[in-house]
């Protein structure tokens, strides 16, 4: 993982991940979007939305409600 971020939401779903990088964009965190599947099944593996370190807080409380 790259220094100065921090894992801040797990998914295996792309749509997921996709909203929850926009929901922090919108709040003014950046954020990176790190595809782990495997490349020839797709059905294996998370996809990691990672945010500045210093954010962390928020941005895990800001995605509370995704998770359910």
């Amino acid at each position: 993982m790259e220094k100065g971020w921090k894992q801040v939401f797990l998914t295996t779903l792309e749509y997921q991940a996709e909203m929850a990088k926009s929901i922090l964009e919108k709040n003014g965190i950046r954020a990176i979007i790190m595809n782990q599947k495997d490349s020839a099944y797709q059905t294996f593996g998370d996809i990691a939305i990672l945010a500045e370190e210093h954010l962390e807080a928020k941005a895990i409380e800001l995605l509370k409600e995704l998770k359910n």
